[in-house]
């Protein structure tokens, strides 16, 4: 559903317009000399920008000891 409005008409009411798009979701065409001129539509939903910290807590599990090393410190090839 869209309406059509006046560039003259937009001009006078253009905060009041703007936000009965912004409340309503309705679209309206602002015409000049009787052409479309301009589309006042509501903008697209914001994205979701949450945090990648604690994204995954529900589906990784941690086993064992995250602190020590995997292998003793006698099998490393570095300290050889």
């Amino acid at each position: 559903m869209t309406q059509t409005i006046s560039i003259s008409e937009f001009k006078a009411t253009c905060l009041k317009i703007i936000d009965q798009v912004k409340n309503t979701g309705v679209s309206i065409i602002v015409t000049k000399r009787g052409e479309p001129y301009a589309l006042v539509t509501r903008p697209p939903a914001p994205e979701n920008n949450q945090s990648w910290i604690g994204r995954y807590r529900d589906q990784i599990k941690i086993n064992g000891d995250i602190l020590e090393p995997v292998v003793d410190e006698n099998e490393w090839d570095v300290l050889k």
